[in-house]
């Protein structure tokens, strides 16, 4: 359970306190006041800490560039390899980058390289690498540092190898790490590199298998998708041989052992073949798991398939939740058939003027935005908030007053639960599809994070109040022709 101390900071944190955000972001990274370490949290926080001292020094010169190279260096501390799949990967990319060029061979710059280096040519990060090439192509090049935005990934993992002979000549806490993976580096990956281009290049079968031995992840992956003839450019035959199956499994194991998410999907295929002596079921949804926990789309759909057709023997507070996660990942990787089984799974509401509570939304949007010329008490601007949120995501009236809105919002969805008041009332999940609908789970969330427990009071409370914001909402604004948009 985090503690008080913790709690206050994050408290702050979510209203804009940029100290409190680096704080947070140090004990993401160090485990103070007993909070797990997570570097990909620790750079969210970061993030929208640089954000806030950006905007002060272009609205009132209150901060100085001095505070933010000093962020930039906590940025540095952060593990960068992982936190690839956070959302503030691309801030922590250019800043590492920023902080690598600045050549003042300062701890920070030097810990800036040797990050990027870990990143991008460490064998140990190779399957984050593979990853990194396709995020690269969908990101404008404007977004990138002005270095590299017009580079390829070999040409930056050249940077990043010249980086790694400066910190093995230099004298510092990176050397010793640095020659070591130098040694690493050299006389093994150019032979294999030389293997894996004559496989390239004239299709030799030894040239892959030798490549394969000599440990290189890839050539174990073609090897067991080409063995398993799971290769698109091997010629499918009619029968597979176990035998073929069990030499193919041998190679995608170590291969998934590697890290290789194509080679566990593969691994899940051969489990579920009845021709193979290892059938097994169980072993095979492991596979998938796995694969799409590494982010396999395809896995990520079978798992949230398999989840939802399980549902009902699920111990999970809400059905359907884990399963919805599981597809709405895959449908973010544009799998054409997770957007069929998601409609299945979560309501769409994304057209809030056409749900009931669209006219006194905007008359909530309105009082709040002049709440204090109406001198709202606070109990009426969360019931505000309430409207606001039902209009988006078309609660019903006691979802709109029992819904707990601190719970609501999950990565994808809302989960709409009001069973502790209302137990015959079943959960409801709902997507979350536009900008508008995140921003007002946020207001509302910030709004009732800093409000004390029971401020609302019960049911019959919360009806009475309704009755009264919401016959002041309508002969106030009404009577003013107020027309409030809300997307």
């Amino acid at each position: 359970m985090a503690s008080r101390e913790f709690l206050k900071i994050l408290s702050s944190a979510r209203l804009g306190d940029v100290s409190a955000q680096q704080k947070l972001a140090s004990a993401y990274l160090t485990g103070a006041f007993k909070t797990p370490i997570q570097p990909a949290n620790a750079l969210i926080w970061l993030e929208k800490s640089y954000f806030s001292i950006t905007n002060q020094l272009l609205e009132n010169q209150s901060s100085t560039s001095a505070e933010i190279f000093d962020l930039l260096s906590q940025v540095a501390d952060i593990p960068l390899a992982e936190t690839f799949n956070s959302p503030a990967f691309e801030f922590g990319w250019s800043s590492f980058w920023k902080l690598a060029e600045s050549a003042d061979g300062s701890t920070t710059n030097l810990a800036a390289k040797w990050q990027l280096i870990n990143l991008l040519i460490n064998p140990v990060n190779q399957d984050i690498q593979n990853q990194l090439v396709d995020w690269l192509k969908k990101k404008p090049s404007s977004s990138l540092p002005e270095k590299i935005a017009s580079l390829d990934f070999s040409s930056i993992q050249k940077i990043a190898k010249q980086y790694l002979h400066e910190l093995a000549e230099s004298d510092s806490s990176f050397t010793s790490n640095a020659k070591e993976l130098l040694i690493k580096l050299q006389p093994k990956n150019e032979a294999l590199s030389s293997l894996w281009k004559v496989w390239l290049d004239e299709q030799n079968e030894d040239a892959l298998t030798q490549a394969a031995e000599l440990g290189l992840t890839i050539a174990k992956l073609t090897l067991g998708l080409r063995l398993a003839q799971l290769d698109e450019r091997v010629e499918v035959a009619e029968t597979k041989s176990n035998a073929s199956l069990k030499k193919a499994a041998h190679w995608l194991e170590l291969a998934a052992k590697d890290g290789d998410r194509d080679a566990w999907y593969a691994l899940g295929e051969i489990y579920r073949r009845p021709q193979f002596s290892g059938y097994n079921a169980a072993e095979s949804d492991r596979c998938i798991d796995r694969a799409a926990d590494l982010g396999h789309a395809q896995a990520q759909l079978r798992k949230g398939a398999n989840l939802w057709r399980k549902r009902e023997k699920s111990e999970e507070k809400v059905r359907g939740l884990q399963a919805s996660y599981w597809v709405w990942q895959a449908h973010q990787q544009g799998v054409p058939e997770a957007k069929e089984l998601l409609s299945k799974i979560l309501e769409s509401c994304p057209n809030p003027k056409s749900n009931e509570w669209f006219e006194l939304a905007g008359y909530a949007e309105e009082a709040l935005n002049h709440h204090a010329e109406h001198k709202l008490d606070e109990d009426w601007l969360l019931l505000c908030h309430r409207i606001i949120i039902a209009n988006q995501f078309n609660f019903s009236k006691a979802e709109l007053l029992l819904c707990e809105v601190g719970q609501l919002q999950h990565e994808h969805c809302v989960v709409v639960d009001i069973r502790w008041e209302l137990p015959k009332i079943l959960p409801r999940l709902i997507q979350i599809e536009t900008i508008q609908q995140r921003r007002a789970l946020l207001a509302a969330g910030k709004a009732f994070a800093g409000s004390e427990i029971d401020l609302e009071g019960n049911l019959r409370q919360r009806r009475y109040r309704f009755d009264r914001v919401t016959n002041w909402l309508t002969s106030t604004f009404s009577k003013n022709q107020v027309n409030v948009e809300i997307d």
